[in-house]
């Protein structure tokens, strides 16, 4: 056994026998492909999710929450492996690294590389850490793109795709696991502190949702692109395009073109019916989240229980004239994140400026379990106790699951830069927000007529992209230093055509 797992179980011994007793129960929700923007926490006032709306009265969420990037198409892969091991995007290992799907290549450059990538790793995992510290473990999730050797840890796993629209092939077969196993707790008077992973198939696509949900969100489970408006469908969002103004920079890629009921298809009748299909699979997730809240209640054990909900990354679903998850604006490189538990101030807010990799450090601070030194993320514990309202000032974001160098974004204070480098050098733009003054990161074309004609919105002048303003030169620069200094100390593999 390595001395460095040896040293860990040893202090993971000795401190669960002191502890064991007094520690929190943790759940985590993680939903599938869910931006922000989906919940009324967010400003959503049409998708409902009472339960939800309960964690956030009760508990805390943060404005300013984010996945790191992704070096793969399907971004859950990366966004995953970080939430298991506390890990930065470029010091994770690929899902393709064995087997067959090793003959897809690598995507992550950096991952034979054992300085960067520890090969014990999975020993480091976030069951594998709490199994050692005295926990049961439980995960209920999909199947595929994912760290499948940390998950293979959990004590107890059930693990099924399901995206359909009943409850056997639904969200409800996720939350009946759940229930399933607190009911066996009680039957067996089982102790143990549990850390339990809810993960969701859903909403990602297909997002096929039950009939009364479907209705109630004026959508239909199609396989084409529809061509007319039920009523009672959400409306665009307010930064919907008929296009983005330039190439994502990733050929091919399914969720701009292959998504049953979508495929290329920017029309209003497709994008308020793929929204309603979207809120009704949330809204089903978020009764089976009631069920679980419910069933903790009537267990006694909800006021000693940590629960955190989050989803792997954000979606566009219209906006921008996107559809997909490969791109780093704010709907998308965002996630949701919300937290209640013992001493979590009620209906509180904080920025953050956190990532999903903080969630392991934070769960080992609340558990009392020491944080191995494979942990690269910043617990947050701080925040949830009030004491602080941000844990870093600089965030850092990649999309380079295409055509490479890709994307990179940077967010210092109310400064968000991201550059586009794409398809052999044919696609360089650069994009300057202001999130104070531009929080929807508006552009130019949102301005258009037609555009503004259905989303009711018509942008303020200065709403636009700065980049190219010769009165925020300065600001470019400084961003443009900042971008590149984070994208060498995080061991970015690449760089954009004007960097050095």
């Amino acid at each position: 056994m390595p001395i460095r797992l040896l040293i860990a179980n040893l202090v993971a011994f000795l401190t669960s026998a002191i502890v064991l007793a007094d520690r929190p129960n943790i759940l985590v929700f993680v939903t599938d492909d869910q931006s922000p923007l989906t919940l009324s926490a967010y400003g959503n006032r049409v998708c409902q999710t009472p339960h939800l709306d309960r964690m956030v009265s009760d508990g805390l969420t943060f404005d300013a929450a984010y996945h790191m990037g992704s070096w793969s198409g399907a971004v859950c892969t990366p966004s995953r492996h970080m939430i298991m091991t506390g890990r930065t995007v470029w010091h994770i290992p690929d899902r393709r690294r064995t087997g067959r799907r090793a003959k897809g290549g690598k995507r992550n450059p950096n991952q034979d590389n054992e300085k960067l990538v520890p090969p014990d790793l999975v020993e480091y995992s976030m069951p594998a850490i709490f199994n050692r510290a005295g926990y049961d473990t439980f995960r209920t999730c999909k199947t595929g793109n994912s760290y499948d050797a940390a998950n293979a840890r959990f004590t107890i796993r059930h693990e099924a795709m399901k995206r359909g629209g009943t409850p056997e092939t639904g969200s409800a077969w996720h939350g009946d696991r759940a229930i399933e196993y607190l009911r066996q707790r009680v039957a067996s008077k089982d102790s143990d502190p549990f850390l339990m992973y809810v993960g969701f198939s859903h909403p990602h696509d297909v997002r096929d949702g039950t009939p009364e949900l479907l209705a109630k969100y004026g959508a239909r489970n199609v396989k084409q692109p529809p061509t007319t408006v039920d009523p009672n469908a959400p409306p665009v969002p307010i930064t919907y395009l008929p296009a983005h103004p330039f190439h994502h920079g990733h050929p091919g890629l399914r969720d701009e073109e292959k998504v049953p009921g979508v495929f290329t298809s920017r029309t209003e009748a497709t994008i308020r019916n793929e929204l309603g299909r979207e809120y009704a699979c949330i809204e089903n997730i978020d009764t089976q989240i009631g069920r679980i809240l419910q069933q903790l209640e009537q267990m006694g054990e909800l006021d000693n229980t940590y629960v955190l909900f989050t989803s792997d990354h954000g979606i566009a679903v219209g906006r921008h004239g996107l559809t997909g998850k490969q791109n780093l604006y704010e709907h998308t490189w965002r996630v949701p994140l919300i937290v209640m538990g013992p001493g979590i101030q009620s209906a509180s807010r904080a920025t953050g400026n956190v990532y999903l990799l903080d969630i392991l450090p934070t769960f080992c601070d609340l558990a009392g379990i020491p944080q191995p030194a494979t942990i690269e993320g910043k617990s947050f514990k701080t925040i949830l106790e009030g004491d602080s309202d941000q844990v870093r000032e600089v965030l850092y974001g990649v999309y380079c699951g295409g055509t490479k160098p890709g994307m990179r974004s940077v967010r210092k204070g109310d400064w968000k830069l991201i550059k586009y480098d794409v398809l052999d050098g044919s696609v360089r733009e650069t994009q300057l927000f202001n999130l104070k003054d531009n929080p929807h990161e508006f552009l130019k074309q949102h301005r258009a007529p037609e555009v503004v004609s259905l989303t009711g919105n018509r942008p303020l002048a200065h709403q636009v992209n700065l980049a190219d303003d010769p009165s925020y030169a300065d600001v470019r620069r400084q961003m443009e230093a900042v971008l590149l200094a984070e994208q060498q100390r995080l061991d970015d593999p690449y760089r954009l055509w004007d960097q050095q």
